[in-house]
């Protein structure tokens, strides 16, 4: 049984890290969020010590640490600007970091951290549940069986309707999310790159606030890709169903299903991270250098 401690009990994306931490056997002993509607770790760890103050926490883990108690890993589900420094906040107190996508918003960050990663000796990994989708893992398969000279034509939409309190929200603001094509997009470009190959160029056709779209020319593949959390960009067959999210992947024309079972992988990414086979800095480096480009094309 290993010993966890998360930063950002409060966010969204915190109930999946917990169930993971649950469903692999573990223990998390302490959680830190300035928020305090943190009720869902009733549900998991209630004896679990508590803070809404970065001070506090971090006096408590230095407690902790001289008392004798190890922490094996710290879980991050901070915003996205502040992962860096907590990721170097977990390597400093001598534990494995897991952190949520963007792992880091700037590639000039990832290169920090990988010296990082070496002085300390611990190891930094970072979510890319996509990789353990069965629908992906078998087109990529597809892929490498294909004729390596094919390029492949490629549709990706993404819709995830959001309501006007996320431009209010650290989320809205390019400088601490990284826009739509950081927090929403990373995941499906990182997807595409591991399976079509390195992105060689690309063009941007709409980027406002609530909407990225653009073409992405990969390695063995073209693209064509839209981002947006607009409920107005959903078909009309989705909200006549009170959908509020449309997702496809379509390659070559035809449909990739990968709908089902997108929320729940992230206990499969614990697995393998306390297997000892799991995805780190280098993984993630050509993710962060596209959406980083995305991000600064005028």
């Amino acid at each position: 049984m290993k010993n966890f401690i998360l930063i950002g009990a409060a966010g969204y994306i915190a109930p999946r890290h917990l169930k993971a931490i649950k469903e692999t056997g573990n223990q998390l002993i302490a959680a830190y969020d300035p928020y305090d509607g943190v009720g869902i770790m009733d549900s998991y760890f209630p004896q679990a010590d508590f803070f809404t103050e970065f001070e506090r926490f971090d006096r408590h883990i230095e407690k902790l640490k001289r008392s004798g108690v190890k922490i094996d890993y710290v879980s991050i589900c901070s915003p996205n600007y502040l992962h860096d420094a907590h990721i170097r906040f977990g390597l400093r107190i001598g534990a494995d970091v897991i952190c949520e996508k963007p792992l880091v918003l700037n590639p000039w960050n990832l290169e920090a951290l990988i010296d990082l990663e070496k002085e300390y000796k611990n190891n930094v990994y970072t979510i890319l549940q996509l990789r353990y989708h069965q629908s992906i893992l078998d087109l990529k398969k597809r892929v490498e069986k294909g004729s390596k000279n094919k390029i492949y034509d490629i549709d990706l939409t993404y819709i995830t309707s959001r309501g006007n309190w996320y431009f209010t929200s650290w989320k809205g603001d390019e400088s601490k999310s990284g826009g739509i094509a950081t927090n929403i997009g990373v995941h499906f470009f990182d997807m595409l790159q591991w399976i079509f190959g390195e992105m060689e160029s690309f063009t941007i056709i709409e980027k406002s606030r609530d909407t990225n779209s653009g073409t992405l020319t990969l390695k063995r593949a073209r693209v064509n890709w839209f981002l947006s959390i607009n409920s107005n960009n959903l078909p009309e067959e989705a909200k006549n169903n009170g959908l509020t999210t449309h997702r496809i992947l379509s390659i070559e024309g035809e449909q990739i299903e990968f709908s089902k079972g997108f929320t729940d992988l992230h206990t499969v990414s614990y697995q393998n991270i306390l297997n000892g086979n799991s995805y780190g800095l280098g993984d993630a480096k050509n993710s962060i250098e596209i959406v980083s480009q995305i991000r600064n094309k005028k």
